[in-house]
């Protein structure tokens, strides 16, 4: 019996729920078990640290969940070593000289002291944040998202439009927001997508790939053949720029 033959047959029978979220150990490597209404069990190693976290549909027994998370321990650990090996970008400070990205194309950062009010500006080669003096950290970062997220929300009109036309699936909504995992996700009953701001700083490639990629998942929610099969119908490229995403 397949893992999703199992489930369905759990289901089926209608166990009793479990808690919505645990966390199970295998060899050493703590799992977060987290159950949402869906219909397949999915495992994913987590960046940048390798936690890992396992959805399983609502009323899976925890047995079931267990037995996938044993099958799947030795790929799990093969992610956990690279993401260790991986060299790990510095965090930005937001002072003069860092280099930030629009679109997939360096600006130097400068900060700008001001009584005005603040705002973000690209100038030649330059990103200016205009702050008051003594701007802290985080208010010089929430700025800099801020202006991010209003960059993407300029190009997606467009940009769903035809995409809207061309898979035949309308997006119920779209959101931009900083996101931690993920580059995007999809509500595949409300059709509701959410974005990451970080895609700002990408090629504009990179954005019209997750934003297919999100609309493909309202005709298939999985990321199984059917899904790949209408990607590659769609954006015969796409697999270059999940790759460039991953870099």
């Amino acid at each position: 019996m397949t893992f999703k033959s199992a489930v369905g047959l759990l289901r089926a029978l209608g166990p009793k729920a479990e808690p919505a979220a645990t966390t199970i150990e295998l060899g050493g490597i703590a799992i977060e078990v987290v159950r949402k209404d869906i219909r397949n069990i999915h495992l994913k190693v987590c960046p940048p640290n390798g936690s890992v976290r396992i959805s399983a549909p609502l009323r899976t027994n925890l047995d079931v969940i267990r037995s996938f998370a044993i099958s799947r321990v030795d790929w799990v650990k093969k992610h956990q070593q690279r993401m260790r090996e991986r060299p790990q970008s510095m965090p930005a400070e937001y002072v003069d000289g860092e280099s930030h990205f629009l679109w997939g194309s360096p600006y130097l950062l400068q900060i700008r002291e001001t009584k005005a009010s603040a705002k973000v500006e690209l100038i030649g080669g330059r990103l200016i944040l205009d702050v008051r003096a003594g701007t802290k950290y985080r208010k010089k970062r929430a700025l800099l998202d801020e202006w991010y997220r209003a960059k993407l929300m300029e190009a997606l009109p467009e940009l769903t439009r035809k995409w809207e036309r061309l898979t035949g699936v309308i997006a119920g909504r779209l959101s931009v927001r900083r996101m931690k995992t993920r580059w995007g996700s999809c509500n595949t009953r409300t059709g509701h997508i959410r974005l990451n701001t970080e895609l700002a700083k990408k090629a504009p490639e990179c954005l019209e790939y997750v934003l297919v990629h999100e609309l493909v998942h309202v005709l298939e929610p999985s990321h199984n053949h059917r899904f790949k099969a209408l990607m590659d119908g769609f954006m015969p490229e796409w697999r270059s720029w999940r790759a460039e995403l991953k870099k």
